[in-house]
């Protein structure tokens, strides 16, 4: 398994940030330099490094368990931030101790200021990206879709996806959400999957959550479709554990929850919506792999619908953009991707996907991703955004 060859580099890295801390500690005070403050801090240290682990291992009592994950996931974005700055301020100590000759890099005040540099500005990463994953942005889009609808010139749409209702997002995030939805006037609310965190247990009181889902107001309602963590399955490290052990019942309780807020799951099926548009939910590629052997392709999906109507397909991740456009959608949209969550990431993001976040046309097809409400993993977003899109669509010959 790749999690029992990426478990070592995770030690040795945790090794090289204690290693670091205390010789920053060392110069700071001579308390840091006796042995019960070593194995006090070392012992402190493994317990919150060790959160993935024993937050995995640890289910029972419940209160507990939610703690270490807690920990586990506010730590990972800090482990993050303080290995950049540590990697950094190590490679131009290098540069300037063997390239450049610069003596004062020996400096103890030096190693010290630089300590406190490296601590200053993780904090701030950190406390900045807890802040900033609470703030909901509503991001607009305006696209025309060449097709005449009698009755209809323009469609109000307001996407959502990736609300991880789990750990870290529950009942004050659905608050906002409903709040900036309802304040957009919606004709339809179109839901991009993962609702859940892999986990509906972790979901602190659903039926608060569900009481909230139920304000949202709009002309023709909410639809959706499944993501990859809508799925009752065990991770460690962001890796899955589900086997052959996903139950059927477990996955029952999360559609049961989405009936439950009034909202109409497409799982490879189309929606005509007062005899105008489509609507189309596509199962999610991934987690069709592992519960339902597979989904339908495009062509396939869409070749019995009324082309002379728009066509609207919701779909969790931003693949197979080409087949969807030639197949006839009018508008793909897509979530999953979190545009990277947290820097680097959101650099990195878009060497893997086409369309990472944003609007992109492919042929008269129009895709739009959203960078999602919630979060998966670090409990923080850092260069990137928590949203809704508001997509104003208008019909035309």
């Amino acid at each position: 398994m790749l999690i029992l060859l990426i478990a070592p580099i995770y030690i040795i890295i945790n090794l090289y940030i204690l290693r670091w801390i205390f010789s920053w500690f060392f110069i700071l005070h001579p308390v840091t330099k006796t042995r019960p403050f070593k194995i006090s801090f070392s012992i402190l240290y493994s317990l919150v490094a060790l959160t993935p682990l024993t937050s995995f291992l640890i289910t029972r009592p419940e209160g507990l368990h939610r703690f270490l994950k807690s920990v586990s996931n506010y730590f990972l974005g800090a482990f993050l931030y303080l290995i950049l700055c540590v990697i950094i301020a190590d490679i131009l100590r290098l540069l300037l101790k063997y390239v450049f000759k610069a003596n004062f890099i020996k400096s103890r005040k030096i190693f010290a200021v630089t300590g406190a540099v490296c601590m200053a500005i993780t904090i701030a990463l950190v406390g900045f990206g807890i802040w900033n994953e609470r703030q909901l942005h509503v991001t607009p889009y305006s696209v025309t879709i060449e097709k005449e609808v009698p009755g209809l010139e323009q469609l109000n749409v307001v996407l959502v996806s990736d609300t991880h209702f789990g750990y870290s997002i529950g009942e004050y995030h659905a608050k906002n959400m409903v709040a900036a939805i309802n304040a957009q006037n919606p004709d339809i609310v179109l839901f991009a999957g993962d609702f859940f965190d892999n986990d509906f247990n972790a979901v602190a009181d659903p039926d608060a959550i569900k009481a909230e889902m139920k304000k949202i107001r709009s002309t023709y309602g909410c639809y959706a479709c499944w993501g990859n963590h809508d799925i009752n399955e065990p991770i460690l490290g962001g890796f899955t554990f589900g086997g052959s052990g996903l139950k059927a019942s477990d996955q029952q309780v999360m559609a049961d929850f989405l009936t439950d807020c009034g909202i109409t799951l497409l799982n490879d099926q189309a929606q005509l919506i007062d005899g105008k548009f489509y609507v189309v939910g596509r199962k999610d590629r991934s987690r069709a792999r592992k519960l339902e052997n597979g989904r339908m392709a495009p062509d396939e999906l869409l070749s019995s619908l009324d082309h002379t109507k728009p066509i609207i397909v919701i779909d969790h991740q931003p693949r197979e953009l080409d087949a969807l456009a030639q197949a006839g959608a009018d508008m793909d949209l897509c979530g999953h991707t979190h545009d990277g969550q947290v820097f680097p990431g959101n650099l990195l993001i878009h060497l893997f996907w086409e369309n990472s976040c944003g609007y992109l046309q492919k042929g008269n097809m129009h895709n739009i991703v959203t960078s999602g409400l919630g979060i998966w993993g670090p409990n923080m977003r850092v260069g990137t955004r928590s949203e809704i899109c508001h997509i104003q669509v208008t019909f035309s010959k």
